[in-house]
């Protein structure tokens, strides 16, 4: 297998990591089919569904940098130190960061798409 090949393989199980171990990546997938299928119902604009993956992209990619700074950091210091609660406190800022711009942008597009309806 080459060194591509290899790095979509580590990828793909981070993924599955994620949504193995991770409670909170499993509700942001489930969201996110919730809102795919909602979209598909309303029948959204091409726009309106790049501003949904773009936002999805986002919010599940905070999910997964913060789960790597938590393992990285009880893996460098497994004892309780303020830095370490800082770094990973600040990592789940970014989760909520994205979620909330995530929940506002999918305001901004569903609520017209409905009234469209």
């Amino acid at each position: 297998m080459g060194a591509t090949a290899d790095s979509f393989g580590h990828a793909f199980r981070g993924i599955l990591l994620l949504l193995q171990t991770q409670r909170n990546a499993r509700v942001h997938a489930a969201v996110l089919l919730v809102v795919v299928a909602s979209g598909f119902v309303v029948g959204l604009s091409t726009l309106e569904w790049a501003l949904l993956v773009l936002a999805s992209a986002l919010v599940l990619s905070a999910e997964a940098m913060n789960t790597a700074v938590e393992k990285l950091a009880d893996r460098v210091s497994p004892e309780r130190h303020p830095l370490v609660r800082d770094a990973k406190d600040a990592a789940a800022a970014a989760v909520l960061i994205s979620a909330i711009g995530a929940a506002v942008l999918g305001a901004l597009v569903f609520v017209p798409a409905l009234l469209r309806r």
